[in-house]
């Protein structure tokens, strides 16, 4: 049954241990980013969805590390998770473990990593198809979305200035904000490929697995901090 489906962003930054003295500018995001998984906590399983270069699955049972970021930072997704720490794991399972051992020990853990060029259609079937899934039985799951906003905000971005990527954001937040799958599912695959959206896979996901607005909408914070959207917030079926 699925009891809530959330995101949050993507960035290392979120771990304190990799930002040194500038972890204060971010607590803000964090302390969003950890209500989320708190809110989450009473699920026993969450499927996490994000993206990067290639498609892949990551089991409950893998462990992680924050190293090749900068610091030996290790994360499990899940209670009976073993083996050595892989530095590889993709960026959304790092990030859900890290969230994941700090509100939520006991739940497994298993991340979708679509492409980043996935094509629209496929995603929402994925949406459904998970839903389908989180809705099969009786025990409680949790759909997350770990993924970003677009990178081209400010000049001082990691993208630079797109002019076009702020009208883009507006219509993401205002979607996220809403409640409105159906506005999430008209995000232009080739103009979030050209503002470095790259998130816009996720996004489409969770458009697909509600077929419907939700009952209710949290968001606790939304901001572009470093020419980058970040969004955080749960969405009630």
């Amino acid at each position: 049954m699925l009891t809530a489906a959330a995101f949050v962003p993507s960035p290392p930054l979120l771990v304190p241990e990799l930002c040194g003295l500038a972890a204060a500018e971010t607590a803000d995001l964090r302390d969003a980013v950890l209500d989320v998984g708190r809110a989450l906590s009473d699920a026993a399983e969450w499927v996490v969805v994000g993206v990067e270069d290639t498609e892949r699955t990551v089991p409950a049972t893998a462990r992680g590390t924050f190293r090749g970021f900068g610091a030996d930072v290790t994360v499990a997704l899940g209670p009976d998770a073993d083996g050595d720490p892989d530095p590889l794991l993709p960026l959304p399972a790092l990030v859900a473990g890290w969230l994941r051992d700090r509100t939520a020990p006991q739940v497994r853990v298993d991340t979708h990593v679509l492409a980043a060029a996935t094509d629209a259609d496929k995603c929402a079937d994925l949406g459904a198809e998970l839903r389908a899934r989180l809705d099969a039985d009786d025990l409680p799951r949790a759909l997350l979305v770990v993924a970003d906003g677009a990178a081209t905000l400010t000049p001082k971005a990691p993208g630079a200035h797109d002019p076009r990527s702020e009208a883009v954001e507006a219509a993401l937040a205002a979607a996220l904000a809403a409640g409105d799958p159906a506005a999430l599912a008209h995000l232009d695959p080739a103009l979030c490929a050209e503002i470095r959206l790259e998130g816009r896979a996720a996004w489409h996901v969770l458009a697909g697995a509600f077929p419907s607005r939700p009952t209710s909408v949290t968001v606790g914070y939304s901001a572009a901090p470093y020419g980058v959207g970040y969004h955080a917030g749960v969405w009630k079926p």
